[in-house]
C-alpha cells in the first residue's frame, strides 16, 4: 500500500467529538486548498456514522460554499433529518473557521430486490495496461506538458490515473468534450462497504470539471482560468469491491453562464455501472 492510500484511509478516520459532531483533517502533503472529493467523502463518513448499520448510500449532493483551509481542520455537523422505514435522510455541515464551507444530503436505504437495468460500458476503450502512466506521460511529453499538470501527475496520490487521451493537456486543440479515464486506488480497499462508497465519493470529484474546457482548448489548470467545483451530486447503483480498474467515462453537455457542466459514470472493469456523477464548476476566464 502507498503511503497516500494509507494516509486516505487515515482521513477518512474521523474523530468523534460530541454527539453528530465529527472533525477531520486534511493530509500532511495537502493541495492548496482543500481537494473536494475529500470534503465530500469525509461528509460523507460523518454522516454514515449515525446511520443504522443495515443501511447503506444510495444518492448525496452536495454544494461547495467557501475554498477550504487544508490548515485547519473540518468539523462536520450531522443533522438526523429522517429515519423511515426503509429510507434514512442526514445533513451535513462541514464548517472551518465558523463558517461552512461544504454543505450534504445524503440518503441512505436497506438493500432491496427490484427491476435492474443498466446502460452498457462504452465498447473499445483502450484497456489501462496500454497507455501511459503519468511518469512516462512526463518522460514522452516533457515540455509539452503544462507546469500545473506536470506538479499534478508527479506527486504521490492514492490514486492511478490513466487517461485515453492526451491532446487536451499537450495543445490548444478543440476537442469534443467527452474523455475516457482509467483510475484504481493504489493500495487495498478495506471490506467495509461504507468506506468503499466513500474512497468511491472521492475519486469522483477527479478530473470532473476538466472535462467541460475541452471543447475550447483550454485545461482546468491554465492559469487564465478560474476554475472551480460549485456542486457534486451522486448515485451509488451497486456495491463494487474497488479491487482493480475502473473506467470513468465523462462528457460535459453544456458550458455557459462561467460554468461547466460535466456527467460521469464509473463502471467496473467487468463492465457494471457502480455509480453516476453529475457535477457543475466555476470555469471563469481572468
Amino acid at each position: 500500500m502507498s503511503s497516500a492510500m494509507q494516509e486516505l484511509l487515515s482521513i477518512l478516520d474521523l474523530e468523534k467529538l460530541e454527539h453528530n459532531l465529527y472533525r477531520g483533517r486534511s493530509p500532511k502533503e495537502s493541495w492548496q486548498r482543500v481537494f473536494g472529493g475529500q470534503t465530500i467523502a469525509q461528509a460523507l463518513v460523518a454522516a454514515r456514522h449515525t446511520v443504522q448499520p443495515d443501511r447503506y448510500i444510495h444518492s448525496l449532493h452536495g454544494y461547495f460554499i467557501r475554498p477550504g483551509d487544508t490548515a485547519a481542520p473540518v468539523v462536520y455537523e450531522v443533522e438526523r433529518t429522517r429515519d423511515g422505514g426503509s429510507f434514512t435522510t442526514r445533513r451535513v455541515a462541514a464548517i472551518q473557521h465558523g463558517e461552512t464551507i461544504f454543505s450534504l444530503e445524503a440518503s441512505f436505504q436497506v438493500d432491496e430486490d427490484g427491476l435492474d437495468h443498466q446502460i452498457p460500458m462504452p465498447a473499445d476503450v483502450p484497456g489501462p495496461e496500454t497507455l501511459k502512466t503519468p511518469a512516462e506521460i512526463l518522460r514522452d511529453y516533457g515540455d509539452a506538458v503544462p507546469e500545473g499538470v506536470r506538479r499534478y501527475w508527479a506527486r504521490e496520490r492514492p490514486l492511478e490515473i490513466r487517461p485515453v487521451i492526451l491532446e487536451h493537456y499537450t495543445s490548444r486543440e478543440k476537442l469534443p468534450p467527452t474523455q475516457h479515464i482509467w483510475i484504481r486506488t493504489t493500495g487495498p480497499v478495506p471490506a467495509d462497504r461504507a468506506v468503499r462508497s466513500a474512497i468511491l465519493a472521492y475519486l469522483s470529484d477527479m478530473t470532473l470539471l476538466d472535462t467541460s474546457t475541452f471543447a475550447h482548448g483550454r485545461a482546468v489548470f491554465d492559469r487564465d482560468l478560474q476554475a472551480a467545483s460549485l456542486d457534486h451530486a451522486m448515485w451509488f447503483h451497486r456495491d463494487d469491491p474497488l479491487d482493480g480498474w475502473l473506467l470513468y467515462t465523462q462528457d460535459s453537455p453544456s458550458a455557459g453562464g462561467a460554468r461547466g457542466f460535466t456527467r460521469g459514470a464509473l463502471y467496473s472493469r467487468g463492465g457494471r455501472l457502480i455509480a453516476s456523477v453529475a457535477q457543475e464548476g466555476l470555469i471563469r476566464l481572468r
